[in-house]
């Protein structure tokens, strides 16, 4: 088993050390480290992360392969610092039954780029109206805990509370796409005062908070966990700091769009913009930063959703909703979050690491950056600043709302069990 020394790297920010890998683990984090025959790493003062997690990604395998797939979007998560991704259950076939999920289990095992743990849908064929293979899908080989019918909102009460009280008997979670379909018919971007000067079709934030508002209520009842998806609004915000001021098992996930863009973005008329949930105000930007400071809001989660160029090039109200994210996310957390104050990198570490293993029960993820403990790390050049590239993306989808834009941070390093996946940023 190889090792790899490397050396003078800033572990969660802090002061310089040296992290000295024996195979698939970390053997010693100290100063001064030597190993004979080890490949050493000179990280001039870098800042060492353990490897990203991702609660929310899309990887379009089964049957949307011109999008993505899990080779080429776990080669975006490398490229990003990730070594775990959570694949979201709205494929061709939906993700509802113990051969799909295993399938997309398998694909990630077989591709070695990152950890894939498929989310099960919560209703068969996201259509809400029967729960799906909920134990099934568990029991599997692989082991669902999270379920969503992310892309749609699980907006039948009654169905909620169902599986709400499923996945409690094994430790499983619900994570909601709160969006109550009724409030957001038509539909464009956040209904607001550029809405109306554009003539576009508003979506309320009211349609996300009272989804979001009876869900709590429902976790509490039913004294379950949830988990609320891509949190966009200042009201979110309140609702769910007042459910775990209760002590609900309420976690909150905000994506890196909503910590950086508005919707005055829209009136470019440009679709990379459009997204779900929509782009919101400044001060509901300026209220996700907060609660994602103080922890109100649990982590940091992509949503990243690539889509074909046809699907983007095309006018505003046939596009496709979403963005790609994994190989920007970090930068943007870092511009946004720690050259802003509000987040060190021990925080980030908790909020993109720690606590989305933690949500996700993504065994040996999510682990401190100490002797005994898998080798899942991510190296950050922090103070590099470029403009953003989607040419050099490697996922296979381009719409990326950076383009052009300058963003501060590059992973360089990425080691998933001890093994690189990127070197010097560039894929193994």
């Amino acid at each position: 088993m190889s090792k790899i020394l490397i050396r003078g790297a800033k572990v969660l920010g802090g002061e310089p050390q040296d992290v000295l890998i024996d195979g698939e683990t970390i053997a010693e984090v100290g100063t001064g480290l030597s190993a004979e025959g080890a490949e050493v790493v000179e990280a001039g003062g870098k800042v060492l992360l353990p490897g990203l997690v991702d609660l929310h990604t899309h990887l379009r395998e089964p049957g949307r392969e011109d999008s993505e797939t899990v080779l080429t979007g776990t080669r975006a998560a490398a490229s990003g610092g990730y070594t775990a991704v959570f694949a979201m259950a709205n494929t061709f076939p939906v993700a509802d039954t113990a051969g799909v999920v295993e399938q997309v289990w398998r694909l990630g095992r077989e591709h070695g780029y990152c950890d894939v743990q498929p989310v099960g849908a919560v209703t068969v064929g996201l259509e809400g109206r029967k729960l799906a293979e909920l134990g099934a899908m568990h029991e599997s080989a692989a082991g669902v805990t999270v379920f969503s019918d992310d892309g749609k909102c699980v907006d039948d009460a009654v169905i909620m509370r169902r599986a709400l009280e499923y996945v409690k008997a094994f430790g499983g979670v619900v994570a909601q796409h709160a969006q109550e379909p009724r409030l957001t018919e038509g539909a464009q971007m956040n209904e607001g005062v550029v809405s109306a000067e554009l003539g576009l079709g508003g979506w309320p934030a009211v349609a996300e908070e009272s989804i979001i508002a009876r869900d709590v209520l429902l976790a509490e009842h039913v004294g379950s966990r949830v988990h609320i998806c891509h949190l966009s609004t200042a009201g979110s915000v309140e609702i769910v700091r007042w459910a775990k001021s209760r002590g609900i098992d309420v976690t909150a996930e905000v994506t890196p769009h909503h910590l950086l863009l508005t919707d005055e973005m829209v009136r470019t008329y440009n679709p990379v913009y459009k997204v779900n949930p929509p782009l919101r105000t400044e001060r509901d930007v300026m209220a996700l930063r907060e609660a994602l400071a103080d922890g109100t809001i649990d982590i940091v989660a992509t949503d990243h959703a690539p889509h074909p160029h046809e699907d983007k090039d095309c006018e505003w109200a046939a596009a496709a909703m979403g963005m790609v994210g994994l190989e920007t996310a970090l930068s943007v957390v870092q511009e946004t979050m720690v050259d802003t104050g509000l987040l060190d990198w021990a925080g980030v570490a908790d909020r993109m690491s720690f606590t989305p293993a933690r949500i996700g029960r993504a065994g040996g993820h999510g682990r401190p950056v100490s002797a005994g403990e898998p080798a899942n790390l991510t190296l950050v050049d922090t103070a590099y600043r470029g403009q953003v590239d989607p040419a050099g993306f490697a996922s296979r989808s381009r719409n990326t709302p950076y383009e052009g834009r300058e963003l501060p941070g590059r992973v360089t390093h990425t080691w998933l069990r001890g093994k690189a996946t990127l070197v010097d940023g560039k894929l193994t």
